[in-house]
């Protein structure tokens, strides 16, 4: 996916805008396509935001539970990603093996079960 456009190149755009020039004018000006200074004027008249808004970072439904996921670790350290989940699930906190696994590791919390007595 493309880099966004700098914040001073959207203001210029949209300064000359409000200065009277057309959404394309402006455009070909700043070598821009038109669709981008029509959504960049659209945002400005609209919310007042000149900055391209943030990407990526989505957030994951157990960072809401964090600490009760993190002291059920604490106490059961010896259980099985599955018996996490089911013991989350009981508790009506949603997730999967695959999103706590990634909760896990942002957190820095790694383990492996013991080897079986025998």
């Amino acid at each position: 996916m493309p880099k966004a456009c700098s914040l001073d190149l959207r203001e210029r755009v949209i300064e000359a805008v409000e200065g009277g020039a057309s959404r394309r004018e402006a455009a070909e000006r700043f070598e821009v396509s038109a669709s981008s200074a029509v959504k960049w004027l659209q945002s400005w008249r609209r919310e007042g935001r000149r900055a391209p808004r943030p990407r990526g970072g989505s957030r994951s439904p157990l960072e809401d539970y964090a600490d009760g996921v993190l002291a059920l670790v604490g106490e059961r350290p010896d259980w099985t990603l599955e018996e996490f989940v089911a013991a989350l699930h009981k508790q009506r906190i949603p997730g999967s093996r695959s999103a706590l696994w990634r909760f896990l590791e942002r957190h820095d919390i790694s383990f492996k079960k013991k080897p079986a007595p025998g």
